[in-house]
């Protein structure tokens, strides 16, 4: 789940989520992506573009959002759906907002250092309050924390799903 064009880190999580993917042998389908458009702080940002993805398909097992906002109106599409999260679909926030470890399943989020980040920007900036024709960084990178809550479940092998599906099929031979 892509965040919206206005939102200012929506570009630079979306390339590093792709990154990491790609580095770690996760291939992302361009037609299960979502990209976000509401101008909303309320979970219905997640939960349209959600319900139309799971319109076209439920060939998918997780949903990576843009923010935990977003992961809660997933869920709420999801089961609207007459699925499960975490055991069709596995949800997985950004952020850690305060809320994420009361919603029901608690989400999985990855949490970002604020307060290691907030003590660099007034170092920084006392920094070059006091030598402002001093060269500094373009960037500075912090690493996140994955938050593991009730809304994800294990990867089930390839394998094992064609198993289940295939028994499933027999069964319903029968």
């Amino acid at each position: 789940m892509r965040g919206q064009r206005h939102a200012s880190d929506s570009q630079s999580r979306w390339e590093s989520t792709m990154g990491l993917a790609k580095q770690i042998g996760i291939e992302v389908h361009p037609e299960l992506c979502i990209f976000l458009e509401a101008n909303s702080w309320s979970p219905e940002l997640g939960y349209m573009p959600t319900k139309q993805l799971l319109n076209r398909t439920r060939d998918f097992t997780a949903l990576y959002c843009f923010n935990d906002t977003a992961a809660v109106g997933a869920i709420r599409a999801i089961a609207d759906a007459g699925l499960s999260c975490p055991k069709d679909i596995s949800v997985v926030g950004f952020d850690d907002i305060s809320t994420a470890v009361y919603h029901i399943p608690s989400l999985t989020t990855v949490r970002q250092p604020l307060r290691q980040m907030g003590d660099m920007a007034a170092q920084l900036l006392i920094k070059r309050i006091q030598n402002p024709t001093e060269a500094y960084a373009d960037a500075i990178f912090f690493d996140p924390e994955l938050i593991a809550r009730e809304s994800t479940a294990p990867v089930v092998p390839v394998a094992a799903t064609a198993k289940k599906t295939a028994a499933k099929r027999v069964k319903a031979a029968r």
